[in-house]
């Protein structure tokens, strides 16, 4: 007899729900990537900050290991399909996202879902994220504002798409769609 999954059926399903939905609205939120890179750059960590919705909404529902980084690779597939251009951009959201998502929880051993647990997320990821895009658009060129403006909102992008995030997640787990899929 084979060994049963650590994540049931419904738990994947879920994450391959959650995921496609995640990855149409970032298909759609590409356009958003191209206009703020272009003229809006100190917008550009709020912009970005959206792609945590993938792995919060996972781990809030379903309060499990490994379900960040399995619906944000689920959402990067889906928004490349539809998005090719932004294949690069989706895998990199998937691995920076879910796996500062995936890591923190693993630090906390997957007993901590306190909403303090996915700031912190939100907030390691906007400073792991600031930090190279400080370089790739030469931000130092910018204004002093533009500057300042661009370090507040990585940091304040994420953490701002996780409350969402912890939002919907909640909202769907009150709902009763986790109800048979999280471990007891």
């Amino acid at each position: 007899m084979a060994a049963a999954s650590r994540l049931p059926t419904r738990v994947l399903l879920i994450c391959a729900a959650i995921g496609v939905a995640t990855g149409l609205l970032s298909a759609g939120w590409a356009v958003l990537h191209a206009i703020t890179a272009v003229s809006a750059v100190a917008l550009y960590g709020l912009v970005l900050g959206f792609h945590a919705l993938p792995g919060v909404i996972a781990q809030e529902m379903l309060r499990q290991p490994w379900v960040a980084l399995i619906t944000h690779a689920i959402a990067a597939i889906v928004g490349s399909a539809i998005a090719p251009t932004m294949l690069a951009g989706y895998i990199l959201a998937a691995v920076v996202f879910g796996g500062v998502q995936e890591g923190v929880a693993a630090l906390t051993r997957y007993r901590h879902w306190e909403p303090w647990r996915f700031f912190l997320s939100a907030a390691v990821t906007g400073l792991l994220l600031a930090v190279p895009m400080w370089f790739a658009f030469d931000v130092a060129a910018f204004p002093v504002w533009v500057q300042v403006a661009f370090v507040a909102l990585f940091l304040l992008g994420p953490v701002a798409w996780t409350a969402v995030g912890l939002a919907v997640g909640a909202g769907l787990r009150r709902a009763g769609v986790a109800r048979t899929a999280t471990r007891r």
